[in-house]
């Protein structure tokens, strides 16, 4: 196994940066964590529960990166406005943001009671705005600056979620709004829309969900799951000088799977997509999948 992060882009790119990326102590926000602070940027980490964000800090500085790490209920608009401020304070600018931060939980919409809505559009639609908008206060209002969220493949709906399905599709319309509004400032703003990720969140789901969604990514045209790397990969483009001509832009990071029509499209099993995964603490799958 290697020691650092084995990233496609060149290892000075965000040299002297400063980046925040909500969730950053689990799955793919650890993971654009590291990939980040791998090309040169300090990186925080922000999250709720501190021992996966001092986890992720000491992996980061073992392989020779700059991390550290705050504790942080997004939803929290005042705390979340103190918090970026202090980062500003403490390291001097905050030139990066992936809000990867969210949480749902698989409910058919007859079921969901009104704690649970509130709990998701919370923390997957308002928590990201509150970030969004405490880093335009703090510092790129006035320095501009580059933001990705971090999303999900809802285009078509969301059935067995509807809440997340409706909170994602606010936060990529906020994308497009915030990337006119916020031009003047120097600032763009673009989104991820992943498909099915191999990524230890798929650990809290029940038996029976991977059960499903493992055969159906196989009729998908990549024929497989996404990795972490993957859409790391594609947050690093957002953030870097490379994607300067864009924003507002939701890239679909799904293998194909949005454009299989699966009963009137039978695909061929194959496996001539494999996989990137540039991670070096890639996440083992889980029990079930092996």
């Amino acid at each position: 196994m290697s020691h650092q992060y084995q990233s496609v882009f060149r290892a000075d790119l965000f040299a002297g940066k400063v980046a925040l990326v909500t969730g950053g102590g689990t799955g793919i926000g650890r993971c654009i964590a590291h990939e980040l602070a791998f090309l040169g940027a300090h990186v925080v980490v922000a999250g709720r529960r501190p021992d996966p964000l001092e986890q992720t800090v000491a992996e980061i500085a073992q392989s020779g990166g700059a991390a550290s790490a705050i504790v942080l209920d997004i939803r929290d608009q005042e705390a979340v406005l103190s918090q970026v401020t202090q980062i500003v304070a403490d390291h001097g600018s905050l030139d990066l943001l992936v809000n990867n931060a969210g949480g749902q939980f698989m409910s058919g919409a007859e079921d969901i009671r009104p704690k649970g809505w509130r709990a998701v559009i919370d923390t997957n639609l308002n928590g990201t705005f509150w970030v969004t908008q405490a880093a335009f206060h703090a510092w790129m209002g006035d320095n501009g600056g580059s933001i990705v969220n971090i999303i999900a493949d809802m285009r078509n709906g969301f059935p067995g979620m509807s809440h997340t399905g409706a909170a994602r599709a606010a936060v990529d319309n906020l994308t497009k709004t915030l990337a006119v509004e916020w031009a003047c400032h120097g600032i763009r703003i673009n989104a991820i829309a992943p498909g099915v990720i191999l990524s230890s969140g798929m650990k809290t789901y029940p038996k029976s969900v991977l059960e499903m969604i493992i055969p159906m990514m196989k009729r998908t045209p990549s024929a497989r799951l996404g990795t972490e790397a993957e859409v790391s990969a594609a947050a690093v483009y957002f953030l870097s000088p490379a994607a300067a001509f864009t924003t507002g832009a939701t890239l679909r990071l799904d293998g194909g799977s949005s454009l299989a029509k699966v009963p009137m499209m039978p695909l061929d099993e194959h496996d001539r997509m494999p996989a990137w995964s540039g991670f070096h603490l890639d996440v083992d799958a889980p029990d079930e999948l092996s």
